[in-house]
């Protein structure tokens, strides 16, 4: 129970890996903001395996790539719990396009789900991390903020966005105690992947080209995540962990 007392705040994590991440970060002690935007039962259904881990959750809807309502998020939780320790920026939206094909409403959309929310998001909780003299940011980025994936275009570009963020957020912020880092998963066996039109064929090759020979689920990015947020990971500071089971490193 390494987090015990902390207080975590998940981005879009009523499902996939975000609920995943609320759940291991409860298993360790933190109470858990669970944000969502659409999926209320969803998320009402993670806070409550939140508390059946003996913490307390709270609900709370806010669409993230709005500024006030990402700000309105960690006040909330704040507000609730008495402090925020643990923001995890991990909502993710985007539009399977080639990148000529894609149009300014839709990149705003992205930039600002993707990227901006987990800026903004940072900044609202870094001022009590500030006064803690302690705290966690954790992203959650992709191989697809470097690499070229078919339609993944703007996503990708937010994804590279966060990467940046985190690095300058770790920077200005370890020297009160807080680090700031990004995990980068593999392919994840989640209900996102249903938005790929070649989605049998993708999760296929991924298998095949992966060496561990199978893909990343849900919890063990949810695991690494609260590594990141222990006292053990103090020292870990603006890095990217890749999290793919070798996919990356494979010509």
């Amino acid at each position: 129970m390494y987090l015990k007392g902390k207080t975590a705040v998940v981005t879009g994590s009523s499902r996939g890996i975000g609920r995943a991440i609320a759940l291991e970060l409860a298993r360790h002690g933190a109470n858990v903001a669970v944000n969502y935007f659409r999926h209320r039962k969803d998320a009402e259904e993670t806070a409550r395996q939140i508390e059946s881990e003996g913490v307390k959750s709270l609900v709370v809807k806010a669409h993230v790539g709005d500024a006030k309502q990402v700000q309105a998020l960690v006040e909330k939780a704040a507000s609730h719990f008495g402090s925020v320790d643990i923001f995890v920026g991990n909502a993710v939206f985007g539009v399977l396009k080639p990148i000529l094909e894609q149009d300014e409403r839709t990149w705003d959309w992205t930039m600002n789900v993707n990227a901006r929310s987990t800026l903004l998001g940072a900044k609202a909780a870094a001022k009590y991390m500030i006064e803690n003299r302690w705290g966690r940011i954790v992203s959650i980025t992709s191989f697809g903020s470097t690499r070229v994936l078919p339609g993944y275009s703007v996503i990708g570009v937010s994804k590279a966005a966060i990467e940046a963020v985190t690095r300058y957020l770790a920077a200005e912020l370890a020297p009160y105690g807080i680090t700031a880092n990004a995990v980068s998963p593999g392919v994840v066996q989640t209900k996102a992947l249903d938005a790929f039109p070649d989605k049998d064929a993708m999760v296929e090759e991924a298998i095949k080209r992966t060496p561990a020979g199978r893909l990343v689920t849900p919890e063990e990015i949810a695991k690494v995540v609260a590594f990141l947020c222990s006292d053990d990971a103090s020292m870990i500071v603006g890095q990217v962990i890749a999290v793919d089971g070798g996919y990356s490193i494979v010509a």
